[in-house]
């Protein structure tokens, strides 16, 4: 475990994400998200967690873990065609994941996501949160349009409103 980590985590308090990701940010993430789901038949969930308990932090769990995590709690994996994307925000630790159903991992490759991320990150260090966020769902919105055309018939399975955990 390490401290300054830990600190971190442990000192962040929730109003601080709260401060950055308002109401008005939640509510364009939201709609950015509505808007490029009917563009394609993949389904964007967008969540963000302020920091770490104690339990995570003493096993020094990464933020691709807890990506994964909530991947499955949030259920990001019961669609149809596995193909739910998660754009997850762990900021404590300044990270941005992105963990892709098996559907579309198979047509998507890591790197892909990574540029998505890194374009995140960039604005997010500049104090952009609402521009990150969006920037990132468009990101996610083009790769899922290549890979998974909008047909007819789609439905939406996972809310559009990001989660803040």
């Amino acid at each position: 475990m390490r401290l300054g980590r830990t600190l971190r985590h442990l000192l962040l308090p929730a109003w601080a994400t709260r401060r950055r990701f308002t109401p008005q940010v939640l509510a364009e993430i939201e709609a950015a998200i509505a808007e490029l789901e009917g563009a394609h038949a993949g389904e964007i969930c967008f969540a963000i967690e302020t920091a770490l308990d104690l339990a995570r932090l003493w096993r020094d769990a990464a933020p691709r873990e807890c990506a994964l995590d909530a991947f499955a709690q949030l259920r990001v994996w019961d669609t149809a065609r596995n193909n739910g994307v998660l754009i997850y925000v762990l900021f404590a630790d300044h990270d941005v994941e992105i963990v892709a159903d098996r559907g579309v991992a198979e047509r998507v490759s890591p790197a892909e996501w990574e540029v998505v991320s890194r374009e995140m990150e960039a604005h997010f260090r500049g104090g952009r949160f609402a521009e990150g966020a969006v920037a990132g769902v468009r990101g996610v919105g083009r790769l899922l349009a290549a890979h998974f055309p909008h047909e007819g018939g789609d439905r939406n399975e996972l809310p559009d409103r990001p989660s803040l955990l």
